[in-house]
C-alpha cells in the first residue's frame, strides 16, 4: 500500500516596500499609545511637571526678569515657547526609558521574530512620544491662554510653532532611543537621558534672554539647538522676522534626524 506526505508548508516571505514599512511603523505606534492610555499616571505626570513650570516662572521670576529690547508683550509669552521647547526635550527622555524596558523584559526579541521592518519599532516608538508631547503643548496652550498668553501672528504661525516644537520633541527622542538601547538598565536610561537634557534646556533662551548671560556662556547658548528651536517658536508665536529664527531651528532637527536615525537602527540591529 503506497503512503502519500502532505506537500511541506510554504511560508511566504516577509512583506516589503514602503507601504508595508508605514503599516508596521502605525501597528507600534498603535501599541505604544495603548500604553499610554492603559497607563494614564504617565501622561497625568508628563502635563503637571510643565504646568507647573509655566506657574512657577510666570508669577515668581516674570516680574523680576528684564525681556530683550524690543520684545512687545508679557512675559507669559516671552516664557511659553520656552516651555514649548522644554517639554519636549523633558518628553523625549521618555523614548529611551521606554525601549530599554521592552528590550529587558524580551519584548524586543518578540518583534525581531516576525516579519517586519526593523525601523517600526523605533519608529513606532518616537512618533507615538512625538504625539503625547503634541497633547502636552495643546494643554500648555490652554494653561497659556489662562494666563494672557496669545498668539500674536495668526492661526498659520501658531501650526507653525506647534509643528516645530513637535519635530523638535521627534529628534531629540532619537537621541534618547539611542541612549536608552545602549543602556544595561532603564535606571541607567533615566539618568543618562537627563543628564545632558538639563544644560540645554537652561543654557538657552528658554526662560531668560541670553544677553544677560556670562561672555562664554552667552557663546554656548546662541548656537545650542534648543536656543535655535526656541526662537523659531518665540518668532512665530509673537510675529516679526521669523524665517532666520525658524530656519535655523529646522536645521537643527534635520541635522540632528540625519545622525541619529541610522545610529539607531544600526545599533537596533547590533543589540541582543
Amino acid at each position: 500500500m503506497s503512503t502519500t506526505t502532505a506537500p511541506a508548508r510554504q511560508f511566504e516571505a516577509a512583506p516589503t516596500g514602503p507601504s508595508w514599512v508605514v503599516k508596521d511603523v502605525l501597528v507600534i505606534v498603535g501599541r505604544n499609545l495603548m500604553k499610554i492610555r492603559r497607563s494614564p499616571q504617565l501622561m497625568i505626570f508628563s502635563i503637571v511637571q510643565p504646568v507647573m513650570f509655566v506657574l512657577l516662572f510666570n508669577y515668581v521670576f516674570g516680574g523680576a526678569l528684564q525681556l530683550p529690547e524690543g520684545f512687545q508683550g508679557d512675559y507669559i509669552n516671552f516664557l511659553l515657547p520656552g516651555v514649548f521647547a522644554q517639554t519636549a526635550l523633558f518628553g523625549s527622555t521618555q523614548s529611551g526609558i521606554a525601549l530599554n524596558e521592552d528590550m529587558r523584559a524580551g519584548i524586543v526579541d518578540r518583534f525581531r521574530s516576525l516579519p517586519m521592518a526593523r525601523s517600526a519599532v523605533l519608529a513606532g516608538r518616537t512618533i507615538a512620544d512625538a504625539f503625547r508631547s503634541f497633547l502636552t503643548v495643546l494643554l500648555m496652550i490652554g494653561v497659556g491662554y489662562l494666563l494672557g498668553f496669545r498668539f500674536q501672528a495668526g492661526f498659520g504661525a501658531a501650526l507653525g510653532a506647534i509643528g516645530l516644537t513637535v519635530a523638535t520633541a521627534f529628534a531629540f527622542s532619537w537621541i534618547s532611543v539611542n541612549i536608552g538601547m545602549r543602556a544595561p538598565d532603564a535606571e541607567t536610561a533615566q539618568v543618562g537621558g537627563f543628564i545632558w537634557v538639563f544644560p540645554l534646556v537652561f543654557a538657552s533662551s528658554a526662560f531668560v534672554p541670553t544677553d544677560f548671560m556670562p561672555g562664554w556662556l552667552q557663546a554656548f547658548a546662541n548656537n545650542s539647538p534648543v536656543t535655535a528651536v526656541v526662537n523659531g517658536v518665540r518668532s512665530l508665536v509673537n510675529g516679526g522676522p521669523t524665517a532666520g529664527d525658524v530656519w535655523f531651528g529646522l536645521a537643527w532637527v534635520v541635522g540632528i534626524l540625519a545622525i541619529t536615525v541610522p545610529l539607531a537602527i544600526r545599533g537596533y540591529r547590533k543589540a541582543t
